[in-house]
């Protein structure tokens, strides 16, 4: 959570982010604390080399006026309330009428946080340096609701169409924000990137395997 914190406040501004992983599963902070002053060393020097990661831009337009601004790096998640019943989110990708989406929420996630809540609903896996968008429904009413992936140029929007309903929108998992009866969440691609110091001793799919486990029974 601290490096997201971090990224949302860096995200234009070109500067490096060394991740140290002192917690749990840690996607994002590929170093390990005994590995933290070797690699350091080496940054301190010059001698590293950066991931770019993408980031989203979210707004909330309620009766036609922006209301709140937001960046992101892994995702912007509409969901129902503990005591909501399933809710109705009308989405549309650059004008033109997707689905309205009869469900628990709706995911719309970086390639970096395709390996947070997505995951955990049921959505792809995507590696981090591709430009895309991933649109995820939480547990849908109609099980041929699947996810999809978009290329990052389009917006997408989501209008709330049930009425009486808790619904919150979360950033990142760290921020909220209540919504109202057909209130419009807008996602787009941001202007600036993250830059995250790629780890001298594992590639990506190193994480994964660990991480997530692959092959071990």
């Amino acid at each position: 959570g601290t490096l997201l914190s971090v990224a949302r406040q860096v995200w234009n501004r070109k500067i490096p982010i060394l991740g140290v992983n002192l917690g749990g599963l840690g996607f994002l902070t590929e170093i390990t604390l005994e590995e933290l002053y070797p690699v350091l060393e080496k940054v301190l020097k010059g001698d590293f080399r950066t991931n770019e990661r993408e980031v989203l831009h979210a707004s909330v337009v309620r009766k036609g006026q922006k209301i709140a601004d937001y960046i992101i790096l892994n995702d912007a998640v509409v969901n129902k309330g503990a005591l909501a019943r399933i809710i109705d989110l009308e989405t549309t990708i650059d004008g033109e009428y997707l689905a309205t989406f009869q469900s628990d929420g709706l995911i719309i996630s970086t390639p970096t946080g395709s390996t947070a809540y997505n995951l955990s609903a049921g959505g792809p896996i995507v590696f981090p340096s591709l430009h895309t968008i991933i649109i995820t429904p939480i547990c849908p009413h109609t099980l041929t609701n699947r996810p999809i992936i978009l290329p990052d140029d389009l917006e997408i929007r989501t209008m709330l169409k049930s009425k009486n309903q808790e619904v919150i929108l979360t950033l990142d998992g760290q921020l909220g924000f209540p919504l109202e009866f057909e209130d419009v969440v807008e996602v787009k691609k941001a202007e600036g990137c993250i830059l995250l110091i790629k780890s001298p001793y594992r590639h990506y799919f190193d994480l994964l395997r660990q991480k997530l486990k692959w092959g071990e029974r």
